[in-house]
């Protein structure tokens, strides 16, 4: 054997048990992943499985009540289905206002939160105290305050109280600003009245956004905060304004939180209690057989949100700036 046969073997065997370790090392990576995730996975299969199981059974049946007790399911295909949407006179009306809704919601509470992030990771004295009270909503917003917070107390009140007649019957105390100061506003700028309803609409929900903008606002600040310093000195370096520096660096590089955001909105908006598609679900099912038809609506809005979602991330991630990291 030569000696340049003889170094190939040599390597050959020196590079073997470091590929076996690797190996070893990747199949240890994974089991501590799924270490990680097995509580989550064992609920998922032991708890959520068969209540989704449940669901999707009852949404092709009908319950009869047995006259000594108890119950007993007949199949109906997708006549629960063809009720929701044909003979019940609301529920297509409702869904369509709720998604109107959460249309001009969703893109105010990201253009909130991303300005706001934007503003908190400036240097400026007292920053980590204001980014705490921006996110105090959020904890708030949970348990025994979200309860209160959906009676609306004090919305109730000042819709009760006595505001500005304006010729509809409707009271304008519950209103921070009202159409004519916007368009007052906006009067030298040729804007049409659909903006002008949007940022009144926008103005007049400002609580409302801000307490759904609080984890919003902290995943821009971790996507700002990832950016090196060293491509704005460079920006300053050549002269970019600050408006500038915004669009062609600073909106590029945080255009992958955008769409988690946007994603993370979606789901929140569609699932949250205050919801009206998902209030009126809720009151469908107390009534009698409701059950069965409120599961009917609740997959075919599952699959309408399924459906928003994998349309918007399909048309953001067509834009969004991933930076290469060789």
């Amino acid at each position: 054997m030569t000696n340049e046969a003889k170094l190939q073997s040599t390597a050959a065997k020196k590079q073997a048990p470091k590929r076996r370790r690797a190996a070893s090392l990747d199949r240890r990576k994974a089991r501590a992943g799924w270490l990680f995730v097995l509580p989550f996975v064992i609920g998922f299969v032991l708890i959520y499985l068969p209540i989704i199981f449940d669901s999707v059974k009852l949404s092709f049946f009908r319950i009869e009540v047995l006259a000594g007790g108890g119950y007993e399911l007949e199949p109906v295909g997708f006549q629960n289905y063809r009720e929701a949407l044909f003979v019940d006179p609301d529920f297509v009306q409702v869904l369509l206002t709720g998604l109107t809704e959460l249309a001009f919601d969703i893109p105010a509470i990201l253009i909130f939160s991303l300005f706001m992030a934007v503003l908190l990771n400036q240097k400026m004295a007292g920053r980590a105290v204001f980014r705490a009270i921006f996110f105090v909503p959020v904890i708030l917003s949970t348990g025994i305050m979200e309860s209160i917070e959906s009676q609306n107390i004090l919305s109730e009140y000042m819709e009760e109280s006595e505001g500005i007649e304006t010729g509809t019957g409707e009271s304008t105390a519950a209103d921070i600003v009202s159409a004519i100061d916007v368009e007052r506003l906006f009067a030298n700028m040729k804007i049409g009245t659909g903006i002008v309803s949007y940022v009144t609409s926008a103005i007049n929900n400002i609580y409302d956004i801000v307490n759904r903008s609080g984890v919003q606002m902290l995943i821009f600040l971790a996507g700002l905060q990832s950016i090196s310093p060293a491509i704005y000195e460079s920006c300053q370096m050549d002269g970019a304004t600050g408006w500038e520096t915004f669009w062609k660096i600073t909106f590029p590089m945080i255009s992958p939180m955008i769409l988690v955001n946007a994603v993370y909105t979606i789901i929140d908006s569609f699932t949250t209690d205050s919801n009206s598609v998902m209030k009126f679900i809720a009151s469908t099912y107390e009534k009698t057989d409701g059950n069965v038809i409120s599961s009917a609506m609740s997959w075919m809005y599952f699959l309408i949100v399924m459906l928003i979602i994998a349309a918007v991330a399909g048309i953001m991630s067509a834009y969004v700036f991933y930076q290469k990291r060789d």
